[in-house]
């Protein structure tokens, strides 16, 4: 089974414990790293001027701590003589992350958007920015548990 090496334990701190959650299920099923949690000043201005990102500071997700965004890449062992490395232009396996990652957070009740598929379509086409390793909670304050207790409230009509 997969693990967090020391770089993405340490970027893991900075997430919203939703993120956490979600990431801690998804290592055990397909190895990845936490490539970004929090993005200072610098480090956002940064990823702007080098078109990863389509806000300036304080405007993205990943500006605040803990971060509400988080951005993964899948890990491919083999690359590197064996030590490991990120393939950028592998999009099907950015996709099959994504793909393990929105089923976890279905399964949790928590609501996020994925960077390939901002206006969470199902449609990859339809977007003018992709930002393929960009995960982001919709509504980080809202818990899920709250709608399960409605649920579970009226549950008793549709029996």
């Amino acid at each position: 089974m997969a693990s967090f090496g020391r770089a993405s334990k340490r970027r893991y701190k900075t997430l919203h414990y939703k993120l956490q959650m979600i990431m801690d299920e998804a290592i055990q099923i397909f190895d990845f790293t936490i490539v970004c949690g929090f993005r200072n000043e610098q480090d956002q201005e940064k990823a702007f001027d080098n078109n990863k990102s389509e806000k300036h500071w304080p405007n993205s997700k990943h500006n605040r701590l803990p971060s509400t965004a988080v951005d993964v890449a899948p890990w491919d062992q083999s690359m590197r003589r064996g030590r490991g490395d990120i393939d950028w232009n592998n999009r099907d396996r950015f996709i099959l992350l994504a793909g393990i990652i929105k089923g976890i957070a279905h399964k949790l009740g928590i609501a996020i958007r994925w960077g390939g598929d901002f206006n969470n379509d199902t449609f990859m086409r339809d977007q003018k920015f992709h930002d393929m390793p960009h995960i982001e909670l919709v509504n980080p304050d809202k818990d899920p548990r709250v709608v399960e207790k409605k649920w579970n409230k009226f549950a008793h009509f549709f029996v």
